[in-house]
């Protein structure tokens, strides 16, 4: 599994706004500029969480986005199947399939499973909340 720009921009996005709440709707130009990222892309991934019902939008003067719900109830996992459209390590357990038509006699499938559960596990366990209280940087690892 790689994750895109797309997911990783949808995460900064979402931990931006959640450290913004207290502030009210938050306009896409300061979004933007907080996360160095063009406004026109940000839009994109911005309207798809709005359609998906995760995030509020208004646009004109006082307009701006908003979280639908608290940080907590976000997970890192619902954000990332939303943008990148799966986490599954390999194709053929994509979009809850079970295997391809070799899964009777594939060797492998049972580990695949087995790392697909885990990654789902492990990021449906992260909250926005989580991401926006974690130390920062390349040094916290």
């Amino acid at each position: 599994m790689l994750v895109s720009t797309k997911g990783r921009y949808a995460l900064r996005v979402m931990v931006d706004l959640a450290e913004h709440q207290e502030d009210g709707r938050v306009p896409l130009k300061e979004i933007a500029a907080r996360q160095g990222v063009s406004e026109k892309y940000l839009e994109n991934i911005l309207s798809a969480l709005v359609r998906n019902g995760m995030l509020s939008g208004m646009r004109g003067k006082g307009g701006g986005y908003r979280l639908t719900r608290p940080a907590e109830r976000y997970t890192v996992g619902e954000i990332l199947r939303l943008t990148e459209g799966g986490l599954a390590p390999v194709s053929c357990l994509e979009g809850g399939k079970t295997g391809c038509e070799r899964a009777q006699e594939c060797p492998t499938i049972h580990m695949w499973s087995e790392l697909d559960r885990m990654i789902a596990a492990y990021l449906d366990g992260i909250s926005i909340a989580d991401l926006a209280a974690s130390p920062r940087g390349i040094d916290c690892l």
